[in-house]
């Protein structure tokens, strides 16, 4: 990121968080994709997240930072590589960027990853979005059992709205009693945030974590049928709140920490 679009996301942060309920004592994420394209190279990017940048951020004590690549049950067609970031504050954004740059190990460690030119990069191009958490989940969760589960599969979700009113009342639904009902039905968050920076705002973000792929067919399918959401979805000012879904179905990485 330059110096020019730093400043631009920060000055974004700054202004908007003031205008956000609850912003003092949440957190933000950078959820950043790599999309692959047709000459990706997802073990050059491994390598990298892997080696430099992981190892990086948890010198600076930022984590647990998540990683992860399309399941089998994904049905996108779009390969990539999915970073979960996690940061306390605002400010923590900008000074995360410069002690990346000022770090002797973690440039050595990305130097054949940084070194590659516009003829070989590793990805098609990087969709990043920045969020806040929100107050029906304020920080992130990640159950330490779960992270011992090899079949578990994860499900990154994005609701985006035909505008900010609307998805301002997408908010307002999940804090009103969509993640209990979320948790009854076996649907397990690990963050849930709205965007203030991405290419689907006015927009919400959450990722939940699932035993295995069946598991997260029967939650969803249970979800559905919950006589709380058949209440909630009814609700006449709820209604017409999200104009797209997107939904990614992932694996963790080997070196994932969430």
């Amino acid at each position: 990121m330059n110096r020019f679009l730093s400043c631009l996301v920060f000055g974004a942060v700054s202004l908007i968080q003031p205008l956000v309920h609850g912003a003092e004592g949440h957190e933000y994420y950078e959820v950043r994709s790599y999309l692959l394209g047709e000459k990706g190279d997802a073990e050059a990017i491994d390598q990298y997240l892997e080696n430099a940048l992981l190892p990086a951020l948890k010198r600076i004590g930022i984590g647990p930072v998540g990683v992860f690549g399309n399941a089998p049950a994904d049905e996108t067609g779009s390969a990539r590589v999915v970073v979960v970031i996690p940061y306390p504050d605002a400010e923590q954004i900008n000074v995360v960027k410069q002690k990346l740059q000022d770090d002797e190990a973690y440039n050595a460690a990305a130097k054949s990853y940084l070194d590659r030119g516009p003829r070989d990069s590793p990805f098609q191009r990087i969709e990043s979005e920045l969020l806040i958490s929100m107050d029906c989940m304020p920080a992130l969760e990640v159950k330490g059992e779960s992270l011992k589960n090899q079949d578990r599969v994860y499900e990154l979700r994005i609701y985006e709205s035909a505008n900010e009113r609307l998805g301002d009342l997408k908010v307002e639904m999940f804090n009103a009693g969509e993640v209990p009902i979320f948790l009854d039905s076996g649907i397990q968050p690990i963050f849930i945030g709205q965007a203030i920076i991405g290419p689907f705002t006015p927009s919400l973000t959450y990722l939940t974590v699932y035993p295995n792929e069946e598991a997260r067919g029967k939650a969803w399918q249970d979800f559905r049928t919950h006589p709380d959401w058949q209440v909630l979805k009814e609700v006449e000012k709820y209604k017409g709140t999200v104009s797209n879904i997107y939904k990614y179905v992932l694996s963790p990485k080997s070196y994932s920490e969430m």
